[in-house]
Order: structure tokens, then sequence, then C-alpha cells
């Protein structure tokens, strides 16, 4: 995928880096909302490296940690701090649902030290809750992974030959809006548009079939808005209900939610700041085009009812249960989380599908979530926002970080790119040794 930086914001969901060979379409979606937030104070001007290292102590810090893993965990957060430029970093590791260590360092905004209750864009958790709905449903009897998507939707393209299988694990061959000119042109000129289901699908089934069905791998977002709409169809229910009944009810998730279908995020906010639309200004990435992304509308990342805001705490415990299986039967929590595409995929010299890749050990794609080693994980970056969390079923540990950037970040695309997994990686690393999930050769 192009090191732009229209390219580096609209393009991962596949894991909050540039994985290697997977860097396209899967970190997307969390984007930052207005409203509730705004209460936390307006933007803020940033902080130099410098500051934010003199402020990487952490905030009151919780667990049972023993002193030399805290140590440790706190060394690698502050060598991420320093090395990818970040303004705010939280982070949450639990063993077997206990809390091992949860804090914060840098700040939210100037003068507002980031903590741990603070709310975020969850972005690709909505992928992974979808997964987990239809889990359900199929368990339920209630629809199968090999229905085809014209039982509901017969117009759509090719609905006969796609079934809900594919477009959970992304081998629909749909063009992903996101990458088409009209959805990138209009998210620099009016980052606070509301999209609409209907406009996102009318983009995406626009662009080019990228592979027949089935044929290839390729991330696309169009696929997740479809899947919002068949449940709506076969519960009955718009999809914010849904998402209640199956996972923030079930999970019980206490500060999740779609605030409603607006781009709002409840206070406290981790606020994020970014420089993406550098390009369009015409300018050099900092300072100028340094500016506040929290309240971008993140409408245009995923099906309405599905877009939500989080914390660290609901994060881990959404991961925690998709990735042990403990809601769903032996076979669906396989066919959700196994490494059922390792090796599935493979580049499109034509150039018509760009998300085309193959299927590694180090980002393998199930049903929602991705598979990087032994970890089952997910991802998000939008906005001058960032989080990374994953689960070791083996081990019962989880490990989840939020983060935002200060005005050096943006100078170096693939550092940025990168921070998230990397950091993510680091903390592992520092609480279970030699275990942590599968890095590019």
């Amino acid at each position: 995928m192009p090191n732009s930086t229209k390219s580096r914001r609209r393009s991962r969901i596949f894991g909050g880096v540039a994985v290697a060979g997977l860097s396209v379409g899967l970190l997307m979606l969390s984007a930052c909302g207005g409203g509730a937030g705004g209460s936390d104070g307006a933007g803020s001007t940033a902080t130099s490296s410098e500051a934010a290292a003199g402020s990487a102590a952490p905030s009151a810090p919780t667990g049972n940690a023993d002193s030399a893993t805290q140590a440790a965990i706190e060394q690698a957060a502050r060598e991420s701090m320093a090395t990818y430029h970040l303004k705010s970093l939280i982070i949450r590791v639990t063993s077997d649902g206990e809390d091992v260590y949860t804090a914060a360092m840098g700040e939210s905004m100037t003068g507002v030290p980031a903590t741990p209750d603070m709310h975020f864009r969850n972005g690709a958790m909505a992928f992974t809750y979808i997964g987990q709905i239809f889990a359900k449903l199929v368990d339920a009897g209630e629809v199968s992974l090999d229905d085809p998507l014209a039982n509901w939707f017969p117009d759509y393209p090719r609905a006969d030959q796609i079934t809900i299988k594919n477009l959970l694990n992304m081998t629909s061959g749909y063009a992903d809006y996101v990458y088409q000119p009209e959805l990138a042109d209009s998210l620099d000129r009016d980052p606070f548009k509301q999209w609409t289901n209907e406009e996102l699908l009318e983009i995406g089934f626009a662009g080019p079939e990228q592979f027949a069905p089935g044929t290839n791998w390729g991330y696309s977002h169009t696929n997740y808005v479809i899947l919002g709409q068949v449940l709506e169809e076969i519960t009955g229910e718009p999809l914010d209900a849904v998402m209640e009944e199956y996972i923030i009810g079930p999970m019980g998730l206490t500060a999740t939610g779609g605030n409603g279908g607006t781009p709002a995020i409840p206070t406290p906010v981790q606020h994020s700041f970014t420089a993406e639309r550098a390009e369009y200004f015409g300018v050099t990435p900092t300072p100028k085009a340094y500016e506040e992304g929290t309240f971008w509308n993140p409408s245009w990342t995923t099906a309405e009812g599905a877009v939500q805001t989080t914390n660290i705490y609901d994060m881990t415990t959404s991961m925690e249960i998709v990735g042990s299986g403990a809601q769903v039967s032996p076979e669906m929590y396989q066919a959700q989380t196994g490494t059922n595409l390792l090796g599935f995929g493979s580049p499109d010299p034509t150039g018509v599908c760009s998300a085309c890749r193959t299927n590694t050990d180090e980002a393998s794609y199930g049903l929602g979530v991705i598979r990087s080693g032994p970890w089952i994980t997910q991802t998000k970056s939008f906005a001058g926002a960032a989080a990374s969390t994953g689960y070791l079923p083996s081990e019962k540990l989880a490990v989840s970080v939020s983060m935002t950037y200060l005005p050096e970040a943006y100078a170096d695309s693939g550092s940025l790119n990168d921070s998230s997994r990397a950091t993510f990686a680091a903390v592992v690393e520092a609480v279970a040794p030699g275990k942590g999930p599968s890095q590019a050769p």
C-alpha cells in the first residue's frame, strides 16, 4: 500500500501497524467523536517529545504485577513513548481476568494527564463484535456461514455467489469504499460529514470487482457494512440494539456504546491530534498541519449502529471473551479465531486489488479478528489515535494499549503505522518473555 498520508489514515483494520504483507485495510475504524467529549476542553498545543518523556511516569498503576514485571512494563512503555513520539499511552494487562497492570502515561491534552478510564473510538472491535454475533447466531441455528447474501439482498452485486463467510473473512471480492476517490477526497474536505450505509455501499459497489468471490483475500470495509444490514434483517432489530443484546449485555461492558449514532465520546476523553491532512493542505506534516482529530466523524468507518466508543477496560474484557471462546461453541470458536486462511490469498499483479495479500503467520484473518502466531488480536488507527488488543489462550493473558501522538510522530509514517502493534508486542514481552505475537522477518 502506498505510504501516503491518505494511506496512513484509512488503510488499516488488520493490525494497527503496517503488518508485513497485510498492512492494507485493517486499522481504520476508530474515529473521534464530538459532543460529550468537549467538556474536557478544546484542542491543545503540542507538547514536545522532551516534555512528553518527562511526563511518562504512570498515573497510579493498579494490578498484582510484581515489582520486576511492573518495572519491565513501564520501561517498555517509556521506550514506546520516546520511539513513537506518543502524547498519551494507556495500558492494561490481565491474566485469567485479573488485573496485572493498568495505568496511563502522558497527556490527553496539555495539562490534562491521561487516565485509564478515558474513552476512545474502539475501531475494528466493531468487526470483532459482528463476527461474534454471527457466531452466536450460527450456534442458535438462525443462520449458516454458507448462506448466500441473496437470501437478504438479492439485488446486491454477485449476491448469489457471495456467502456470509466470504463477507466475514474478507474473501467476497467487493471493492473497499475507503479506497475510492469519492470517499477519500471527501474525508479530507470535510472530516465531520455524517455518512449513511447507503452512501458507503453505493461507493463500494461502484468500485471494480477485486476478484471472483472466494478466490483471493482483500480487506474491505464494504463487507462489514453489508453484514450489519444482514444482522438487522435476521433479527428484525436496528444494529445498535443487536449490539446491546448480543455483545454489550452478555459481555458486561459498561463503557462501550454507540452514543446514539452521533460522533460524541463520553467523558473523560483520550483526545487525539493528527497531521494526516498535511498533503491536502499542501504543507509539511508538522507543525502547520497538526490539528485535533478527536471529534472527526467516524460514520464512514463501518455500519450504522456499530460505530462505538469504549475504554481500555471494556476493550480488554471483549478480547478476553472472544479470545477464550467463552460465549460460543468450540466449532464457531475455531471458525472465528483459527488460522483457517493461513497461506491463502496473493497480491494482485494487475493492481486492481491493492488490498489483496497472502495471509501469513504474522497476520492471518479470521471472522473479524487477526491471528498473529498464537495471539488473537484486533487493532485500529484513525485521526491521530491507535490501539491494539490481544489474547493468548494458552496463558489466559490479555494485553491492550491505546495511544495518541505528538507532532513529531508524523515525520515517519512507517513508524507511526507500526506504533500500536509494536508497543503491544513490547508490553507482551515484558509480561511474558518469548511468548509475543509473530513479527515480520
